[in-house]
């Protein structure tokens, strides 16, 4: 483990026993808030909270087992391919699962069924990657492990919080696209500003985007107005677009300097750009196609 990688485990024992508000509880655009500034500071880090957050939203939202002062919770819930349950108990080997040597708790999916768990044992070695690398996402092997299920079978995916929770995604991705864009205010050159003007349309536009669905959200916390999917992929479309314009224009704008000497604006990018990755892309683009009406245009 590198320096790094400590430090930013150190800083996620610190930011995991914080008070952050619920989604829908009112206080929505505090809660994104703060994952945006945590983004700001290190996507990595904002990985490991975001998912302990929305942990505790997810026990709290399915009436799970009460956490613990001091854990550390995750959520893998990454397919395929998917553990299996069978007595209590579960096995078979989880991918991406971040927190995997450092989480003391974790919420996981096997089918349609999610279960509250005891950390397994995380695989060496599967995470190579530069990008994200602090996040500590390697796969888990769980062989027979004790499993507490946490709500009905497909609780998980088809409550309210689970769309609300991938917004929240969104605001960690706008967080670090906030983070790679920050060199640019520096700029004087006039292409480079040009540049700096497109990268200030599309953040605010991404940040603009991030405030109205929380306020939606703490409007219709249990979304009887069934707008939450749409809404998610929406606003987590629009903001991974962002953010791979900000690579973009940054990298376009400054060149290859910033990549080659400054550490912590490198590490930004490769981790920016592959935390973004998670987005769906044109699969989420089609699926939100299928629910367009054109009443709300």
């Amino acid at each position: 483990m590198t320096p790094w990688q400590r430090h930013v485990e150190q800083r996620f024992t610190d930011v995991a026993g914080l008070r952050v508000p619920l989604p829908g509880s009112g206080e929505t655009r505090e809660r994104w808030a703060l994952f945006a500034l945590l983004a700001e500071e290190d996507l990595s880090l904002a990985r490991l909270s975001e998912g302990h957050f929305d942990a505790l939203a997810i026990l709290a939202e399915l009436n799970g087992p009460r956490p613990a002062p001091g854990d550390l919770w995750a959520v893998w819930a990454a397919t395929p391919p998917s553990l299996e349950a069978d007595g209590g108990r579960v096995s078979g080997v989880k991918p991406y699962c971040s927190g995997a040597r450092v989480c003391t708790r974790a919420l996981v999916t096997a089918g349609d069924l999610l279960f509250a768990v005891e950390p397994g044992e995380p695989v060496e070695g599967t995470w190579p990657a530069t990008g994200m690398a602090a996040s500590d996402s390697l796969d888990v092997r769980f062989e027979g492990v004790p499993a507490e299920q946490v709500g009905p079978p497909g609780g998980y995916t088809g409550r309210p919080g689970f769309h609300h929770g991938g917004v929240g995604v969104a605001a960690v991705w706008y967080g670090g696209a906030r983070a790679v864009a920050r060199p640019l205010l520096g700029v004087r050159e006039p292409h480079a500003l040009a540049h700096l003007g497109a990268v200030e349309i599309a953040l605010t536009s991404a940040r603009d985007a991030l405030e109205r669905a929380a306020d939606e959200i703490d409007a219709d916390p249990l979304d009887r107005k069934q707008q939450a999917a749409a809404r998610a992929l929406r606003v987590r479309s629009l903001v991974a677009e962002v953010a791979a314009e900000v690579l973009d224009r940054t990298g376009r704008a400054l060149g290859a300097g910033p990549l080659s000497h400054d550490e912590a604006h490198a590490r930004r990018v490769a981790d920016l750009t592959v935390y973004i990755r998670q987005h769906h892309a044109e699969r989420d683009l089609a699926a939100l196609g299928a629910m367009v009406t054109g009443d709300d245009w």
